[in-house]
């Protein structure tokens, strides 16, 4: 098993000073951007042309997730500016298949969340249509809300079905990650974690970082 992923989120960055917050998680192995339209969830992130930006002058790949109604229109635009992984809502998606193809066919990784009130036994069947599957541990829209821990066990469900097929799909997990939560999300099979304020808050994220990895690698089966 590869070593534990740590994407720090930039929701927790300082905005007017971007790119040295970008440059201060150098070691993270991608950095999340949530954009958010302000309709599928109560929050406004920013769209395209701040993403192309991000993607310019970030030294780790990026890991978007789309928090937007009609990805099946927008998401393939975000896979287009480059970015390495591209995630959209489950809930949202009018055809989830078709939509993991594009992204693949453009040369994103395909990811697909779902929030904390949707099952994941519909996605077993597929899993190899993803190459990442997000399972929210907080209500998607806003950051710095608890780690819900009774999502443990739907990820878990997904590790075991993963191994079962013999499927390589990244399990990631995004919601008060911390290193105190990510044990517990570890431990349940998770293997790619976004933090915000556990990474960005810190003194040091680029130790923060560490970490977190550490923690994580510690409780991976």
């Amino acid at each position: 098993m590869s070593e534990p992923r740590i994407n720090p989120s930039i929701l927790s960055a300082d905005f007017v000073n971007m790119q040295a917050d970008l440059e201060r998680i150098a070691n993270a192995d991608f950095v999340h951007v949530d954009v958010m339209d302000n309709h599928f969830v109560p929050n406004l992130t920013f769209g395209p042309q701040m993403v192309q930006r991000i993607q310019e002058t970030s030294p780790v790949p990026l890991d978007v997730h789309l928090m937007i109604t009609d990805p099946d229109t927008w998401a393939p635009g975000y896979a287009e500016l480059g970015a390495a992984s591209v995630t959209f809502h489950l809930e949202a998606a009018a055809d989830p298949l078709t939509l993991a193809r594009r992204l693949r066919q453009i040369g994103a990784r395909a990811g697909v969340a779902v929030k904390p009130a949707t099952p994941v036994e519909g996605l077993f069947e597929v899993l190899d249509e993803f190459d990442q599957i997000l399972v929210m541990t907080v209500e998607p829209g806003f950051g710095g809300q608890s780690f819900m821990a009774d999502q443990m066990p739907k990820l878990a469900l997904l590790r075991d079905e993963a191994r079962r097929r013999g499927s390589q799909v990244w399990l990631q997990v995004d919601g008060g990650i911390s290193d105190s939560t990510i044990a517990q999300a570890a431990e349940a099979g998770a293997d790619t974690f976004v933090a915000g304020s556990a990474v960005f808050g810190a003194d040091d994220p680029g130790r923060a970082i560490e970490a977190l990895r550490s923690e994580a690698s510690a409780h991976t089966h």
